[in-house]
């Protein structure tokens, strides 16, 4: 349990460092902010998401549940004025730099569960 937590979390850390090497408006001071902003995404997930999405529930129902990346814009925007050294270019970066994440940390998991060749 312990070590898929920190696996989990070193590859959300290197998908973040990812992210800041594209041209997106994501910008991190190094691999070690990486971890620490990870590190927050994953508490603010955990402890703001939840209140967020039910606040937002009728808005995101009226938006079919487009309002979504709103609120993952918001999380990621929270994430990015709690570390120092994680900064974000505008709203657009804190819109598409979620799902980006995302396709990130999905191609990294299926490497790691895939079996090597040979």
């Amino acid at each position: 349990m312990l070590t898929q937590l920190l696996v989990t979390w070193v590859v959300n850390g290197l998908s973040l460092w990812l992210i800041s090497k594209l041209p997106l408006g994501v910008t991190l001071d190094g691999f070690g902010t990486a971890l620490w902003t990870a590190l927050a995404l994953g508490f603010l997930n955990a402890l703001v998401r939840p209140i967020l999405w039910l606040l937002s529930l009728p808005l995101t129902i009226l938006t079919l549940g487009l309002f979504t990346f709103v609120i993952n814009a918001i999380i990621f925007g929270l994430a990015a004025s709690l570390v120092e050294g994680f900064k974000l270019k505008n709203w657009v970066s804190a819109l598409i730099a979620p799902i980006v994440l995302g396709l990130i940390n999905s191609v990294l998991f299926q490497v790691l569960r895939t079996p090597a060749a040979g």
